[in-house]
């Protein structure tokens, strides 16, 4: 067991249970009791069930801390809501939270979304965590500390750690709703496999690591694909033999904190194009449109049947391969007569459309990254212009009391992987351990 559960959690749950029934029949009153009685004695509360807040959660209860974590949906639910062939993008063993290091016999396979998800239920069955929770809206308290309205009534905290992932609203560009509406539009968490979709020609939209995936799926189940490229890094799979990010993690890439970023809209940019699929292979611009899929530019506009696209596709891969070259310098650095060989890479032919028509097309994909979603429900003044927390270590550095874990870069380029989160987690634990004293 990673923890034992205290005397509170072990016996409240019937109550809850049989209060929250009734709470549907008689409203607010009782859902508020429910609220209340379901946290007794906790001050802590954690936000989100996924990697961080379960992290987070470890690290806790590693340093005596009580506390809850509520999860809207299920454990997992953002790994669950993975097209049906995913897999994890990162070697195997990679999966390793705190106190949980992957323990299979392969450990530069890469698992389906079955197993990420197993792991982390069994990671969350014996910690704190109550599922199916929503909290709607977090807020100051009436007498300081916070406020927290939850799908099971209201309650306060003296203390609150947001960890709702990295990945939060789908984004689209402004356009993005002009589709014409015989056409199926969807994100990437709708996406299932390519059976699924209506037949016909299938464009998508976001060329990094998800656009890449979807676009060979459906192009190798003999679709017609269009992918609107934007920039996005890339590298060999395995250079030397050895996985990309293997080599990557014995250097400082992934602990390149935030401050390094060149500007604070480079903590948006794609991830290295790549893919776990089939035992991981090369994936980027130059294998996609070897395989046939019909590489353009950036998506520009859209009118009616017809969309427009920029005539970067060109400029698109030269900055990828600026990328490919940076990491190349990086591993000979840093790694030395030890770095792969890292060659140049070959020519691309760049000569896309500027428009289409989307008669005879299927269906549009958006996989052109998240952006954070706060603003919706957390009604503090705890973020900068572009939704991210403002924090020093995790910690709200506007709102005492308020945490972060799991926030793309939120410290570092590992801040929200499975393997670097657990670093974030234990700073997180301990600095609220020092607030609650």
């Amino acid at each position: 067991m990673l923890v034992e559960l205290s005397v509170v959690e072990l016996c409240y749950t019937p109550v809850f249970e049989v209060l929250q029934a009734l709470s549907e029949r008689f409203g607010d009153v009782l859902a508020g009791i429910v609220g209340g009685l379901g946290f007794v004695g906790v001050s802590l509360v954690v936000i989100g069930g996924g990697q961080a807040g379960l992290a987070v959660s470890h690290e806790l209860w590693a340093l005596g801390i009580e506390h809850v974590v509520l999860e809207r949906d299920r454990v997992a639910e953002t790994w669950r809501r993975r097209w049906d062939s995913f897999r994890l993008v990162t070697p195997n063993w990679t999966l390793d939270l705190p106190g949980a290091p992957y323990a299979g016999d392969d450990p530069d396979g890469f698992v389906p979304r079955e197993e990420i998800v197993d792991y982390l239920e069994q990671y969350a069955a014996n910690l704190p965590v109550r599922t199916g929770v929503a909290v709607d809206g977090l807020e100051p308290g009436p007498a300081g500390g916070f406020l927290l309205r939850t799908s099971g009534g209201q309650r306060t905290a003296d203390a609150v750690v947001v960890c709702t992932g990295a990945y939060q609203r789908p984004h689209r560009p402004p356009f993005g709703r002009e589709f014409p509406r015989d056409l199926a539009v969807l994100d990437a968490d709708g996406y299932r496999n390519p059976a699924a979709l209506p037949a016909g020609r299938v464009l998508v939209v976001g060329s990094g690591q998800t656009g890449c995936q979807i676009a060979e799926e459906l192009c190798q189940s003999g679709r017609e694909v269009f992918l609107a490229c934007g920039r996005a890094p890339w590298g060999p799979r395995r250079p030397a033999g050895r996985d990309i990010v293997t080599w990557l993690n014995e250097t400082t890439w992934f602990r390149t904190p935030v401050s390094a970023l060149p500007a604070p809209a480079a903590r948006l940019f794609a991830n290295i194009q790549t893919t776990g699929k089939d035992g991981g292979h090369d994936l980027h611009y130059r294998t996609l449109q070897a395989m046939g899929v019909d590489l353009v530019g950036r998506l520009a506009g859209v009118d009616g049947h017809h969309v427009r696209f920029a005539n970067d596709l060109a400029e698109s891969v030269a900055w990828g391969d600026a990328r490919y070259a940076d990491i190349g310098q990086l591993l000979a650095a840093q790694l030395g007569g030890r770095a792969p060989h890292w060659p140049d890479p070959p020519p691309f032919r760049a000569d896309p459309p500027v428009e289409l028509n989307l008669r005879g097309f299927g269906a549009v994909i958006f996989t052109s990254g998240f952006r954070p979603d706060y603003a919706g429900w957390v009604r503090l003044p705890a973020f900068d212009s572009m939704g991210f927390p403002i924090t020093d270590d995790g910690a709200s550095t506007v709102v005492p009391g308020l945490y972060f874990c799991g926030v793309h870069f939120l410290r570092t380029r590992g801040s929200s992987l499975l393997f670097g989160v657990g670093e974030d987690a234990a700073v997180v634990a301990h600095a609220v351990a020092r607030y609650s004293r």
